[in-house]
């Protein structure tokens, strides 16, 4: 064989995997049909990190974990666990110069959570105010979109209510618009650092006049494979503020970042990071009952921000009567007060550009409010991305989940998987059509003879994009205990180069 063929080939064959494209044709100038090669192959991803973090300080603090990887065409031999971070700090003693030293979880290497087969879900509980922050990690075929949900009820207490968050993957930069600094607030940023160096965090404030001043000077080291909360407040001399943005990045490593939220009226609940700075928003997932929603937008760039505010009803976008738009300085958090501004229906809202062209990156969050007077409960949802191909929810009840499906552009179908229980069912399978602006709130379907819990995985067939929330409520004495989680693209694939070569090309 030409030896020099034979390198100008795997050459070109090479020069396909890193350009995306190449054809190739015979050297004698045949025309016959070019042979492509494809730019790449998506394949399922080998490992997944996920962080969660401390659930509560109250005694009386009910938290269950619920852990499951959809069904897919992994192969081969896999594990996914949970265990104890090496050490987390006390919630009542996070102060900026004491982050430091965080106490000793107990058993930080037996797993709370371990999951053994796709498809599948588990869980585990865990009682008081002692339960340590978790880190873990997938392999194998129990990595491709491998999802973990923390719930934990607090009956009663300064931190009532019931709080649920997606444990979430490692990052260097998060932001959360709908934090606070106000006295009846006590909000703390939990920081879980997953890896075995220690690593260093920044925190910024910004509120309704710019950033607020910061006691930090050199940032907030985190120990390795330890969890570090942070009392917001702590960290400024200003005066309290009711709306704050909080910018947190790392300078080395990563973390896992998410805001916990306690007010002295409405309860308690996470607060997830926004989607990162764009010019259009999705904020999907406002219940149908909601008596109050407040939106709280940031701009980091230079440039102010004019937003549009829609509503994606059940029925079609609506611009809504409390406001028509959110005006946001550059390097300021703006809020708007929307009141019941789903009326009975529920909905998401839509943020754009006020006008066409002018697109300002920005994040947002909204303050979800049910109930009247003394038996108010509060969530949050942040902006959120599509479901993208595939996003999963964990821990559903029989009773009590709601799921919300927004299209905001092109009408779309989607595919709800509802997996076995925990505990036994069959898993179930239904499909919707979402219109184009619309928001379709759902009882999912639930597995026939479910026992425990069960995960709903979300699947767009076809159409434009959808984003989606599930709500888990569960009242208790009167007030309408409630969290809402948003659905991510779990990522559970990715995009490789393929290089092969056509040796039809080849000649002696």
């Amino acid at each position: 064989m030409n030896r020099t063929t034979l390198s100008l080939a795997a050459a070109v064959t090479a020069l396909a995997a890193v350009t995306g494209f190449a054809a190739l044709t015979t050297p004698d100038g045949d025309a016959g049909t070019p042979t492509a090669l494809p730019a790449s192959v998506r394949l399922p991803v080998e490992r997944s990190s996920l962080l969660c973090p401390a659930p509560s300080n109250s005694e009386v603090a009910e938290t269950v974990y619920t852990s499951f990887t959809p069904a897919g065409e992994g192969k081969g031999s896999g594990q996914a666990e949970l265990k104890p971070s090496a050490a987390t700090a006390d919630e009542t003693t996070a102060d900026p110069k004491k982050t430091n030293t965080p106490k000793k979880a107990p058993a930080a290497d037996k797993p709370v959570l371990t999951l053994t087969q796709p498809g599948k879900p588990v869980s585990a509980e865990a009682d008081g105010g002692d339960a340590p922050a978790l880190v873990g990690s997938a392999s194998g075929p129990l990595a491709p979109g491998w999802t973990t949900q923390q719930t934990t009820k607090v009956p009663a207490g300064g931190g009532r209510g019931l709080l649920g968050v997606s444990c979430t993957a490692p990052d260097t930069d998060f932001w959360f618009p709908g934090a606070s600094t106000a006295k009846q607030r006590a909000d703390y940023v939990h920081l879980t650092n997953p890896d075995d160096t220690a690593t260093v965090v920044d925190i910024e404030l910004h509120g309704p006049q710019g950033p607020l001043k910061s006691q930090l000077t050199e940032g907030i080291t985190v120990p390795a494979r330890s969890s570090v909360p942070v009392l917001l407040s702590t960290l400024t001399t200003d005066p309290a503020a009711e709306d704050v943005t909080v910018h947190v990045t790392t300078r080395s490593g990563r973390v896992g970042a998410v805001v916990r939220s306690a007010d002295e009226k409405l309860g308690s609940d996470w607060l997830p990071a926004s989607v990162d700075p764009v010019g259009t928003l999705v904020l999907p997932g406002i219940p149908a009952d909601a008596t109050s929603v407040r939106l709280v937008a940031y701009a980091p760039g230079e440039d102010d921000a004019d937003l549009k505010i829609q509503l994606a009803s059940p029925t079609g976008t609506i611009t809504p009567a409390a406001a028509e738009s959110l005006h946001v300085k550059s390097g300021m958090t703006a809020a708007v007060d929307l009141k019941d501004v789903t009326r009975g229906e529920a909905g998401s809202l839509l943020l754009s550009p006020a006008q066409k062209g002018r697109a300002t990156p920005v994040v947002a969050a909204l303050r979800v409010v049910r109930g009247k007077g003394d038996d108010q409960e509060a969530a949050f949802i942040p902006a959120t991305g599509p479901v993208g191909e595939r996003a999963t929810a964990a821990d559903n009840r029989a009773k009590g989940t709601t799921l919300s499906l927004t299209a905001p552009g092109e009408t779309a179908e989607v595919r709800v998987t509802a997996s076995a229980g925990t505990e036994g069912g069959t898993p179930a399978t239904k499909t919707y059509t979402v219109k184009g602006g619309t928001t379709l709130a759902v009882t999912p379907p639930v597995p026939a003879g479910l026992k425990g819990s069960y995960a709903l995985t979300v699947e767009t067939l076809s159409g434009g994009p959808v984003h989606a929330a599930r709500t888990l409520a569960e009242p208790d004495d009167g007030i309408p205990m409630f969290t809402v989680q948003t659905l991510a693209d779990d990522r559970g694939t990715v995009e490789v180069p393929e290089a092969r070569q056509d040796l039809s090309v080849l000649v002696d």
